[in-house]
């Protein structure tokens, strides 16, 4: 078997990550422009070299408290979408075995497990891994 490749992030102290073939570019861009009627998950939009991006907060999209944006916050840009999402911090990319990666639990601490696509237990801690289908599934889409 392989290994996958994680980028790795941090939400309330949560280590998570979304697999790296999903993931266009991490930026520190976080001008955000503000958008009525729209979902409380979607903080508005970003001017990316001039393709119109929509952020979403991952806290509230995880069932968390709303970001707070920091020196340390970042956008995780997808690939196919043009969507980001606000992050507290970035971590690393790990490569993890296949094997290493399993369902997720039943109870995930107040995250919303529809969203967990998997989890890999790591040294101290679990990664939580993200699925992007799900996550964007119900967006919005602003643009």
């Amino acid at each position: 078997m392989g290994n996958r490749q994680f980028v790795t992030f941090r939400i309330d102290g949560h280590l998570m990550g979304i697999d790296i073939a999903h993931v266009r570019e991490i930026n520190r861009f976080l001008d955000i422009t503000d958008v009525p009627r729209t979902p409380s998950h979607v903080l508005g939009l970003i001017n990316l070299r001039g393709q119109t991006v929509t952020v979403f907060d991952l806290g509230l999209r995880m069932g968390l408290a709303p970001r707070r944006i920091t020196g340390e916050s970042h956008n995780v840009i997808f690939k196919r979408e043009n969507v980001g999402l606000l992050v507290d911090c970035i971590g690393d990319v790990v490569a993890v075995a296949e094997a290493a990666v399993d369902c997720p639990p039943a109870n995930l601490n107040g995250l919303n497990a529809e969203l967990v696509e998997a989890v890999v237990s790591m040294d101290k801690e679990l990664l939580v891994v993200l699925s992007p289908e799900k996550l964007l599934a119900p967006a919005a889409k602003v643009v």
